[in-house]
């Protein structure tokens, strides 16, 4: 199965690509059956939505891997920041160029160096991966002072955390198996 995680921050120091990292290579170890690509948008700005690309070959040559790579995926795994009480805009953006995610897995992951984790940001991305006709997890990844858990390289600081790591990990690939078969 392929698994994108898609790290939706645009910011140059971003704190949730830090989550986005160590999950891939988490997921590398304990699922090694399937692929797990990461896609970080701060490196693939899109313009804002003018059309849909219904296969990778109407994208444009710039974002055609890319495309290829979102046609591909069984699973995605969305990983946002909490922006004035939502999602990242650009992890709208970027999906909005693409067709319906129609019966795919989607594990939800919010991040934020406050308390709560993003937690507004984790009930829009449900909404959001139910409007892509995806199938969200119900278990959540909700991580607050996400500088105290990860460092900038991606590697988790904070132990204790990793039970919750385990735990949405777990729910999220038994759920992405499920639907792919």
């Amino acid at each position: 199965m392929n698994i994108e995680i898609v790290s939706g921050s645009a910011r140059q120091e971003s704190i949730t690509l830090r989550a986005a990292k160590y999950l891939q290579a988490h997921l590398s170890e304990v699922a090694s059956q399937h692929n797990f690509g990461l896609i970080d948008l701060k490196e693939h700005p899109l313009p804002f939505i003018d059309k849909v690309y219904f296969t990778p070959a109407h994208a444009p040559e710039n974002i055609r891997p890319l495309a290829e790579r979102m046609f591909a995926a069984d699973a995605f795994i969305l990983v946002t920041p909490e922006y004035n009480g939502t999602m990242a805009p650009s992890l709208v953006n970027w999906f909005g160029h693409f067709p319906k995610q129609l019966h795919k897995a989607f594990g939800l992951v919010t991040a934020s160096n406050g308390a709560l984790g993003g937690i507004r940001a984790a009930m829009d991305l449900q909404h959001f991966s139910l409007a892509l006709f995806g199938v969200p997890s119900a278990q959540m990844l909700v991580i607050g002072e996400v500088d105290k858990k990860f460092d900038a390289s991606g590697n988790l600081t904070a132990e204790v955390f990793q039970s919750n790591i385990d735990n949405f990990v777990a729910e999220f690939l038994w759920l992405a198996e499920k639907i792919h078969g």
